[in-house]
């Protein structure tokens, strides 16, 4: 079990981040008979999860409903997966639109190498 100074530490995140996430429902921890806030490992790989979840471009909202889903149970499965469908599809246009823009770049570049071999050939 971690105070919150401890899982500071341990997820890499600023108190202030963990008091908002609390505030947002994203997480929530123990506590301790003085109220304070207490977390386990459990929350430790929590933490990870919404943080790989930012890191695919989840909304806030989104993990906000999804963190709501969780701590509902397991009943809720069948609406996180679809969350997770919705952002799989999300990144898959990304990526997508990534490819195109790699396509527009290699072709200037090509363009650019074709012309300057014209004008080093004469």
């Amino acid at each position: 079990m971690y105070k919150i100074g401890e899982f500071s530490k341990k997820v890499n995140l600023s108190v202030d981040t963990l008091r908002y996430y609390e505030k947002e429902e994203l997480i929530i921890p123990g506590r301790l008979s003085n109220n304070l806030s207490i977390y386990s490992e459990k929350d430790v790989r929590w933490i990870e999860f919404i943080k790989r979840l930012k890191s695919t471009g989840m909304s806030i909202n989104h993990i906000k409903e999804f963190s709501k889903l969780r701590y509902e149970g397991d009943r809720t499965i069948p609406q996180r997966m679809e969350l997770l469908f919705d952002q799989r599809l999300k990144l898959e246009n990304d990526k997508k639109k990534i490819d195109e823009h790699i396509n527009f770049i290699d072709n200037k570049i090509d363009t650019y190498k074709k012309m300057q071999e014209d004008n080093n050939s004469r």
